[in-house]
């Protein structure tokens, strides 16, 4: 089974920003999706950065990340960059939870002279996150949701890109390292016969 996390760090509600996380995560129609907004946990975020201990709260949300299969991340475009909550955020994230994952990256703005946000700022701090950031992002301007056949289109592109990708990786699974443990007699036989020297 086939597990999609669209992570919104859109601020105001209703939000673009997590509307075109909800239509790139329809689009790739994974066996299951689930979409977080990282608004409602902003305190939690704020907090983990402070006492570098995730709560109780938030420790699901970056365990599901770690598991998900693939990625897609979007954020609406503040002063020429992501925004602060979502790079707080990625800062949070353990530094292996996204070495080899499938990304999909997308950002929302007034005005589409933002749109290379996803270039020079977004699939850098990906790339040295070790993600696999897919070729196409998708950049939706406020002009963009009045066309919906280019924005559909791009959509679409992404989202079969980030499907064919996950689809020929083996499936993301947390490793349980009890599930096999070794017999306490062999470990003991493995320390049979040695020495004080040794």
């Amino acid at each position: 089974m086939t597990t999609i996390m669209a992570i919104s760090a859109g601020l105001s509600q209703p939000s673009s920003t997590r509307m075109l996380a909800d239509r790139l995560a329809a689009e790739v129609k994974a066996d299951h999706t689930e979409t977080v907004e990282l608004r409602e946990y902003a305190h939690d975020i704020t907090d983990h950065l402070l006492t570098r201990f995730a709560n109780a709260r938030l420790r699901p949300v970056l365990r599901r990340l770690a598991d998900a299969d693939g990625l897609i991340l979007v954020t609406p475009v503040f002063t020429a960059s992501f925004s602060g909550l979502f790079k707080s955020f990625l800062d949070i994230v353990e530094p292996d939870a996204l070495q080899g994952k499938p990304v999909l990256i997308g950002a929302t703005g007034g005005t589409e002279r933002h749109s290379l946000v996803l270039e020079h700022a977004l699939r850098p701090v990906l790339t040295y996150l070790r993600a696999v950031v897919l070729p196409t992002a998708v950049y939706a301007a406020s002009a963009d949701w009045g066309n919906d056949t280019d924005l559909s289109r791009r959509i679409a592109r992404a989202a079969g890109e980030l499907a064919a990708e996950v689809a020929r990786r083996p499936a993301v699974g947390r490793v349980d390292p009890f599930a096999d443990p070794v017999p306490f007699t062999d470990l003991l036989a493995d320390i049979s016969g040695r020495t004080d020297h040794d």
